[in-house]
């Protein structure tokens, strides 16, 4: 058969049917066994709380579950446990009103949806937090204190794609305490719009503990050691942080003048440059960074 270009594009929109239709069942799955995981979570929970049979009875379930379904590996003890939790961790840190509005970003699509139905507490089908795999949802809840801060990295996990792993290492930072919280003149300097998001993307501070540098360095070497560890540095500055270069030149008239670092934020649509200083803060430093924004 002869491979001319007509098929090949007919190939191309055929292979993205397939691709379309596994991400489709993909998230059909989720949503199924999260809502699984919840039910099962609340069916235990009402059990024990009527019963006598205490923690030996997810142990006891485990093992029945075992024998009826050896195939599947999500009913050990320990998962049951997690899912008891996961249960009982927004019904006991939501407020009184269970059908408490959460609006959420999808991309460039804003959600307005509810955690839980108000009455029986079954999880709402619009949940967002149908949006994220299990494990992700095991980590948030045994590391995080009350909804809002769980909430907070399901969102960003929806927002930035992150795995288990970059999901880990921000709880671990405490981005959640830190993100938003930097003192900025955004209110009165930006139109809203920007204002709110610039403010959104800063923090306060910035963990660079991944750098290990002594305590003695000069800014070439900070400057060195970011760019070295750019991807680390990116996932702390947060998303949407795009790398332009260091040392980057900026010709005013018959002088040559240096950006230490420049990078482009692609949800502001706007230059952001860092100056970097290894001494005490002096007002000059304010000025040559104004100096800088304006060139830009």
């Amino acid at each position: 058969m002869m491979i001319d270009k007509a098929y090949k594009d007919w190939l191309i929109g055929l292979k993205s049917k397939i691709r379309s239709a596994q991400l489709k069942a993909a998230v059909t799955v989720n949503t199924e066994l999260i809502t699984l995981y919840w039910d099962l979570g609340k069916m235990i929970t009402e059990k024990q709380e009527i019963s006598q049979w205490g923690s030996k009875l997810i142990g006891q379930i485990a093992k029945d579950l075992k024998n009826e379904f050896p195939d599947i590996e999500g009913f050990s003890r320990t998962n049951l446990f997690s899912m008891r939790q996961f249960y009982a961790f927004y019904l006991n840190t939501l407020p009184q009103n269970l059908a408490l509005p959460i609006v959420h970003q999808l991309g460039e699509q804003l959600v307005n949806t509810q955690l839980i139905h108000q009455a029986g507490g079954q999880l709402h089908p619009d949940s967002i937090l149908m949006k994220i795999p299990w494990r992700h949802h095991v980590l948030i809840i045994s590391k995080t204190k009350d909804y809002k801060e769980a909430i907070f990295y399901v969102k960003k996990t929806i927002e930035n794609g992150w795995s288990r792993s970059v999901l880990e290492h921000q709880i671990g930072s405490n981005l959640f305490q830190r993100q938003g919280k930097a003192i900025t003149n955004f209110k009165n300097t930006l139109p809203d719009v920007s204002s709110d998001l610039a403010q959104e993307l800063l923090k306060d501070p910035y963990n660079f503990d991944f750098l290990t540098l002594t305590t003695h360095y000069k800014e070439l070497e900070l400057e060195n050691a970011l760019v070295q560890n750019i991807t680390k540095f990116l996932l702390e500055l947060g998303s949407g942080f795009a790398y332009v270069g260091k040392q980057v030149p900026m010709i005013i008239g018959d002088q040559a003048y240096f950006i230490d670092l420049l990078f482009y934020h692609l949800k502001l649509r706007a230059y952001v440059v860092i100056e970097l200083k290894a001494t005490d803060f002096i007002p000059e430093y304010t000025g040559k960074l104004s100096f800088y924004l304006s060139s830009v």
